[in-house]
């Protein structure tokens, strides 16, 4: 059998998974049943995906991530060293709650960074990106940079992950995109 994907001889890939062309995954993973990994992903050391989660096209995943069920990255997402996931609200060992597992959705190209928190039931915006050590309580805006615990909006950033400033609800960043501000809303003015 041709493999089109990579897979450290040290890692365990359980059956049925569907694995993308050109993904690897690197030493000590352990890939669950019923996982849909994308195209081009980066699976670093000491990964576990969870059953049934679900990864995009080119997500990059760093050292020690736990990415347990419930949880769907879309595409270009970027999990930082060591970020944490939850899936229940008030898990208690004596008591499954298998049942009760959230949903929490990381919309394409955001950033979480390193030894950050992300407590289920939550939306991360396209291109927002979690400052390293938040802890992500709430929904988190498009194109947010959210720091701290929990986490809260400290300003906003381009698609190329650039600082954003504003000028009259207006920003253009150094790549050339454009943005408009309203509130706690940003989006990119298409041109």
């Amino acid at each position: 059998m041709n493999k089109k994907y990579f897979v450290h001889q040290s890692s365990y890939v359980d059956e049925p998974c569907e694995i993308g062309e050109g993904t690897k995954i690197w030493h000590f993973c352990h890939i669950m049943s019923g996982c849909t990994i994308g195209k081009n992903c980066n699976i670093g050391q000491n990964v576990v995906i969870s059953p049934d989660v679900v990864l995009g096209n080119n997500v990059k995943i760093q050292n020690n991530v736990s990415v347990y069920t419930g949880v769907t990255c879309e595409d270009d997402v970027f999990l930082g060293p060591s970020c944490v996931f939850t899936n229940v609200t008030n898990p208690r060992s004596h008591i499954c709650r298998k049942e009760e597992y959230k949903k929490t959705l990381l919309q394409k190209g955001c950033t979480v960074g390193a030894n950050s928190t992300i407590v289920c039931g939550h939306t991360i915006g396209k291109y927002a990106l979690i400052g390293a050590g938040s802890v992500v309580t709430k929904d988190i805006p498009d194109y947010a940079l959210v720091k701290g615990n929990p986490a809260r909006i400290s300003g906003f950033v381009c698609a190329c992950g650039e600082k954003l400033m504003f000028e009259n609800n207006v920003a253009q960043c150094k790549c050339g995109k454009k943005y408009e501000k309203q509130e706690d809303s940003v989006k990119e003015i298409n041109q």
